[in-house]
Formats: structure tokens, C-alpha cells, sequence
């Protein structure tokens, strides 16, 4: 029987990055993978994939739109779809052979097989052909990720009514897409359909786009996205979808309560979110307790219940996102191996890859007010920034909000082009208690983009210089 200081279930960010830093620290490390590949839904049918797809979308949108009132002459773009997927699969396997690498080189035992716990110190790994073997461990970590959340009633085939799974393997480009939830992974893929040529419809339960994010960016958004072609039908639900003809035909009502209409559509993408995945990992036998949410209940260092258990990423409480869930699996190995592991929940950014791209990092105006805390706010455009003014990419701005009193910066929203990247100058400032004032004395290179950042700071003591 092998022994581990430590076996990982699940290669997904969480678990690879959990794996590797304990290696690192001095462990006999194992990983448990139940599917044929590493990297988890994010590497192989997540994140990756669908960074590929918008990335080949924009670009084709640009080379239609944009390039000749740049002076630049091309013929009309034409989609070879099956060489895009190519294009995001060659993506993927670049991903997936790295982390391959990352685990022999950091001398990590690979066990292909599906996980469970048999208890404190040791898991079956159970192969595709049946046959099971037991590992000793002194500690497990559950990263176990999480799966697409089900429309009840609705069953999902990942050829006409597709998963974030199915959306990003189509194997024709729809006429038509019905997206049922204006969440991040429906607008993104949204995006990457309308582009390439599909009438895109979204339908979402709340009266808003993106729950959580900044409402004045949210606002924003959506009428950005309406003016690229998308229509939305907020307050409303999908309560059923005929399969029978040629075209779905959805039953939408409001949300409240109301006559019912029908929407024709190619393809169904539902993306309502994501819930935690367990099934299989023997929990309940081992006594690991689970929250009412299904998720595994953890302490501040990330034990469960049963002692020598831990759990990070989507299965536990917190943002489903995978530098979410990297940090936590770097936290938990530095505690197993005595340090102080620590994540910083406060400063999670969280990005839209859309075009633009919508970032937010801390606080929301709307959590500021519900918690009581006095703040002020500083707003700059990308119409007044030179260098979006040059580029032609004015759509956006940057608010950053900070403590009445303190002027410490509590959150940072933009819409924008790289917003992406953007958001991390303000992502380092709150990781060290920075103020809105370090922000605007900082010196920016001209012309950027990252000035609308400082000139946000600036506008915060009302003392923005381009506005």
C-alpha cells in the first residue's frame, strides 16, 4: 500500500497548484484524477477553451469591422469553424501537457481513477476497468471542482440544448442562441456565438445583468451589449423547452408571474451557474459534514469535519473561481507543512472576458452602503484617456471606491478594454492597504490605458486632470 504525506483529489487550478506547493514544501505528494486528462473543467472544457474561442471571435469581428477605418484593406473574413476548434483544442493541450510536466518534475504520483474517502488517511482510486487500490496519506484535500448547475425539466444533450461544455464544441455556427442565465460564463460564450454570426438572445431570472458586480458597470454593460446585437429579457424564466420540431421553441414567463411567450431557437445554452461536485467521494460514510448548499463545510484553515480532511476551491464556500481556488490549495499546503497559509478574501478580482472585458475587485458600492461604511467615489472614462481616444476604444470607465476616512481603498471596477489586466494595479494597492491618494501619486506611463486608473485615484479627492 503507498504512503503519502499528502493526496489531492482532483488536478484542476486547486488541486494541481495544492499539489505542486506541498511538493515544493517537502511532501510525498499523490494527485487522484478520475477523467483522462489534468487541469479540471478550467483547463480542458472552462476557462481555457473559452478564452481561445473569444480571442479567434474578436479578432474575425475586428478583420470585418474594424481594420479598414484603421486603413487597412482585407477581403470579408470567412469562419473555418472546425480550424478554430483546432485553434482552442491545440490551446488546451499545451495547458494540459504543462501541468503533466509540473507533476514529474515536482516527482508527484499521478492515480488515474475516481477518488474516495475510506476516512481519516485513506482514499480508494478506483480505474476504468474496475480494479481499486487504497493509498495511505497522512493528509487529503478534496478539490473536486464543481459541475454545470440543471434547469429542472430541461435535459441537457450538448448538441441543442448545450452546457458551457457543449457551447464550446458547436459543431455549426446557430442562426439563433438562447442564453438562459446573464451570468459571466453565459455572456461570454454569448459573445463568442454573436460574433461569429448567431442572433443571440439572453434570458435571466433577476431585473439585471451579472449579479454581484457593480450595478452603474452592470448598466453599462448591458447597454454595450445591446448596441453589439444582443437582446435580453430580464425578470423572466425558461419553464420548458420543446425539442420536437426543427427549431427549440422555449417557454419564457416573467418572473414574477405573467402570460408565457415562445422563443424559437438552434441551440439552448444553459448557464445558470455551477454547483459543487461530490458525487462519488464517499463523504457521508466518511462523516464529512456538507452545508445546506451541498458544499463541504470547512474551518479557517480549510478542515472538514473528519481530522486530516480539507477541502478548497468550488466545493467550499466563496467565489467559484480558479485563482480562488489556487490560492487555497497554496494556503493549505503551507499549513500542512506548519506555515501560515492565509488568503485574503477581500481582494478576489473577478473578470468578464467580453469585449470589452469587465473587471471588479473588493467592494461594491451596494455592499459599501448595506455594511454601514462611508465612502467616496472617483470615476474617470476612457473617452477622456489618450490612448483609448487614439485606438478608438473608448467604451468604459474606471471607479475606484475608498474609505470616507482613511481614504483606503476598498474596491476597484472597470469596464473597458483590458480591464482584465488593469484590475490587478489595484489588486496589489489593497493587498497592501493602499489609499487612494498612493494610487494618484503613483507615476503612470503615457499613453496607457492604466492612466484612466490613476486619473479614478486622482478623481476620488476630486482632482482628476483629464476631465
Amino acid at each position: 500500500m503507498a504512503n503519502y504525506d499528502l493526496v489531492v483529489i482532483g488536478t484542476g487550478p486547486g488541486g494541481y497548484v495544492c499539489a505542486i506547493r506541498a511538493a515544493q514544501l517537502g511532501m510525498k505528494v499523490a494527485v487522484v484524477e478520475k477523467n483522462a486528462t489534468l487541469g479540471g473543467t478550467c483547463l480542458n472544457v472552462g476557462c481555457m477553451p473559452s478564452k481561445a474561442l473569444l480571442h479567434a471571435s474578436e479578432l474575425f469581428e475586428e478583420a470585418g469591422h474594424s481594420f479598414a477605418k484603421m486603413g487597412i484593406k482585407v477581403p470579408a473574413p470567412e469562419i473555418d469553424l472546425p480550424a478554430m476548434m483546432n485553434f482552442k483544442q491545440q490551446g488546451i493541450d499545451g495547458n494540459v501537457k504543462g501541468v503533466e510536466f509540473l507533476m514529474k518534475k515536482n516527482k508527484i504520483d499521478v492515480l488515474q481513477g475516481k477518488g474516495k474517502i475510506l476516512g481519516t488517511g485513506k482514499v480508494q482510486v478506483t480505474g476504468n476497468d474496475g480494479t481499486a487500490q487504497t493509498v495511505e496519506t497522512k493528509n487529503i484535500v478534496i478539490a473536486t471542482g464543481s459541475d454545470i448547475a440543471r434547469l429542472k425539466g430541461i435535459e441537457i444533450d450538448e448538441k441543442r440544448i448545450v452546457s458551457s461544455t457543449g457551447a464550446l464544441s458547436l459543431d455549426k455556427i446557430p442562426s439563433s442562441l438562447l442564453v438562459v442565465g446573464a451570468g459571466v460564463i453565459g455572456l461570454e460564450l454569448g459573445s463568442v456565438w454573436r460574433r461569429l454570426g448567431a442572433k443571440v438572445t439572453v434570458v435571466e431570472f433577476l431585473d439585471r445583468i451579472l449579479p454581484g458586480m457593480d450595478l452603474e458597470i452592470a448598466k453599462q454593460f448591458q447597454r454595450i451589449l445591446e448596441k453589439q446585437g444582443f437582446a435580453f429579457k430580464l425578470g423572466a424564466k425558461v419553464t420548458g423547452v420543446d425539442t420536437s420540431g426543427a427549431t427549440l421553441a422555449a417557454t419564457i414567463e416573467p418572473a414574477a408571474g405573467g402570460a408565457a411567450e415562445k422563443i424559437e431557437a438552434d441551440v439552448v445554452l444553459v448557464a445558470i451557474g455551477r454547483v459543487p461536485y461530490t458525487d462519488g467521494l464517499g463523504l457521508q460514510e466518511a462523516g464529512v459534514v456538507l452545508d445546506n448548499r451541498g458544499r463541504v463545510q470547512i474551518d479557517h484553515h480549510f478542515a472538514t469535519s473528519v481530522p486530516g480532511v480539507y477541502a478548497i476551491g468550488d466545493v467550499v464556500a466563496g467565489p467559484m473561481l480558479a485563482h480562488k481556488a489556487e490560492d487555497e490549495g497554496v494556503a493549505v499546503a503551507e499549513i500542512l507543512a506548519g506555515q501560515a497559509g492565509h488568503v485574503n478574501y477581500d481582494v478576489i478580482p473577478g473578470v468578464v472576458y467580453t469585449t470589452p472585458e469587465v473587471a471588479s475587485v473588493g467592494k461594491t458600492e451596494d455592499e459599501l452602503k448595506q455594511a454601514g461604511v462611508a465612502y467616496t467615489v472617483g470615476k474617470f472614462p476612457f473617452t477622456a484617456n489618450g490612448r483609448s481616444k487614439v485606438n478608438q476604444t473608448t467604451d468604459g470607465f474606471v471607479k475606484i471606491l475608498a474609505d470616507a476616512k482613511t481614504d483606503r481603498v476598498l474596491g476597484a471596477h472597470i469596464i473597458g478594454r483590458e480591464a482584465g489586466e488593469l484590475i490587478h494595479e489595484a489588486a496589489v494597492l489593497m493587498e497592501f492597504g493602499g489609499s487612494a491618494e498612493d494610487l494618484a501619486r503613483t507615476c503612470h506611463a503615457h499613453p496607457t490605458r492604466s492612466e484612466a486608473v490613476k486619473e479614478a485615484a486622482l478623481a476620488v479627492g476630486k482632482r482628476a486632470i483629464h476631465m
